[in-house]
């Protein structure tokens, strides 16, 4: 190879890929990019619901209700009336996943989420039948409506799993579907072979 920028590629395009995502990682990356949609200026949560055959059933993000024009509700944290800010408002990821979902119900699932339950998502988690919550994120854990969570959690058999990724980070490039992939010099195209 001479002084030009042109790299070969080191991957096999007759084998299988060994550095796809894992399932885990796949759910929980779904949770996040849900989150994006999220209009909360501080705070951005995911939730993504998975049966037993590894079937998103539903996905949602914390927002104002349908309907509600959140140009005008508050998104504030703090104020000197809980009615001007967002908390007495906004609907969590675990609530509009639980109510998105494309399936007849969530019994027997697992919900993928940012951050550990608030208690009364706790309560909907459990009466909708999901028996797994796999979260990233405790940081609230002292508070509470986290203590509540875990109480009604461990009362209801439901299991709460910390999320430990394979891989930390992952890049959405949009651009990667339009990039033909080099051939090994060995290999002859499917094409080629038939003399198209």
């Amino acid at each position: 190879m001479t002084g030009d920028h042109t790299t070969e590629s080191k991957t096999d395009l007759n084998k299988k890929r060994e550095d796809y995502i894992s399932w885990e990682d796949y759910f929980m990356a779904v949770a996040f990019l849900s989150a994006q949609r999220s209009k909360d200026p501080s705070t951005q949560v995911g939730a993504c619901i998975v049966n037993d055959e590894k079937k998103i059933v539903g996905i949602g993000y914390n927002g104002m209700p349908n309907g509600c024009d959140d140009d005008i509700l508050p998104w504030r944290r703090k104020a000197n009336s809980i009615l001007d800010t967002k908390y007495p408002y906004v609907c969590h990821a675990e609530l509009n996943a639980i109510l998105n979902k494309n399936s007849a119900s969530v019994q027997g699932c697992t919900i993928y989420v940012a951050l550990f339950p608030c208690n009364e998502c706790a309560k909907l988690v459990i009466q909708s039948g999901i028996k797994k919550v796999i979260y990233m994120s405790d940081k609230h854990h002292e508070k509470e409506e986290m203590i509540a969570s875990r109480k009604l959690f461990e009362l209801a058999k439901i299991e709460c799993v910390k999320f430990q990724p394979k891989q930390r980070k992952f890049v959405i490039d949009f651009d990667t579907i339009e990039q033909t992939p080099s051939q090994d010099k060995n290999s002859s195209s499917i094409l080629g072979q038939n003399g198209n």
